[in-house]
């Protein structure tokens, strides 16, 4: 981590978004005092991470991006487990969990290690919240999910929001950043910026656009040699691209031309809204200020 400085709000969905190696889990365990930070202090409300780790533990729920529960248990054995330990039981919390256990609860003699993906998901998560926690820190929560999985997932945080817990999520997908009250989008170490969605989209600098010929194999590499080009980057099966200083009415057919002169057919030049995702890119290509 590097120079880190963030403020998080109560009842607050916050999503810290980056690639891997982007120190996600790093400072998600250093919230949860898994980890002492070299330098700075963390508190959670007004308790210290490296001073108040037993009472911080009391009130926060973990999530780890790898499954960590007891494959050998079943999933109530293992619900049963992690009750105990924090001096409760399932049945006096089970309203806590109904609506994700109710899910897995058919289940509930299977060993945890003989689940499904989506099925261990939910009762990691059911593990967590067992004990009423104030702070809910999910690693990577949807990573090696189907997509239905994904959505039910946010479906079931956003129910976990509205009962008060406060949510901390990561993810390496951007996509997942609309679900997000804030974002923290992250890349080596650092904290890139700290926003709303809707607000960073709005910030992008500059006019994006899509562009798709017929030879899109050798299309990347020619309009990085564009002159004025200040961004190219490859979404799927399309180039988004942005300019140094370009209007749109003067842009589009300047590249189609080019393009024509290289003998590209079926040309399409279009300008878009930026996503997450190509903020991110941006960013990463701009020189962050320290």
């Amino acid at each position: 981590m590097q120079y880190v400085s963030l403020e998080l709000e109560e009842g607050e969905l916050m999503g810290f978004i980056g690639p891997d190696g982007a120190g996600k889990t790093t400072l998600l365990r250093i919230f949860t005092s898994l980890m002492l930070p070299d330098s700075g202090s963390a508190t959670l409300g007004e308790l210290d991470v490296v001073n108040d780790y037993k009472k911080i533990r009391q009130i926060v729920g973990y999530m780890p991006g790898r499954f960590s529960l007891y494959p050998d248990l079943t999933v109530e054995e293992n619900l049963h487990f992690y009750a105990r330990i924090f001096n409760t039981s399932l049945e006096q919390n089970y309203h806590l969990i109904r609506d994700i256990y109710g899910q897995i609860e058919p289940f509930k003699k299977r060993r945890s290690g003989d689940l499904s993906g989506g099925m261990k998901q939910k009762l990691a998560l059911s593990c967590a919240l067992i004990h009423h926690p104030r702070v809910l820190v999910l690693d990577e929560p949807t990573t090696g999910v189907d997509a239905v999985s994904r959505m039910e997932f946010w479906v079931l945080l956003k129910s976990m929001q509205q009962q008060g817990i406060t949510i901390l999520v990561s993810t390496p997908y951007m996509d997942e950043a609309a679900q997000c009250d804030r974002v923290a989008l992250m890349d080596h170490g650092k904290v890139m910026v700290v926003e709303r969605p809707s607000v960073i989209e709005d910030n992008y600098p500059g006019q994006l656009f899509s562009v798709k010929t017929n030879q899109m194999y050798r299309l990347l590499a020619e309009l990085e040699a564009y002159p004025e080009v200040k961004h190219v980057f490859r979404f799927g099966e399309v180039i988004h691209m942005t300019f140094n200083s370009a209007k749109e009415e003067e842009i589009v057919p300047l590249i189609k031309d080019y393009l024509k002169q290289r003998n590209h057919e079926q040309i399409s030049v279009s300008r878009i809204k930026p996503g997450i995702e190509d903020c991110f890119l941006s960013m990463m290509e701009t020189p962050q200020k320290a």
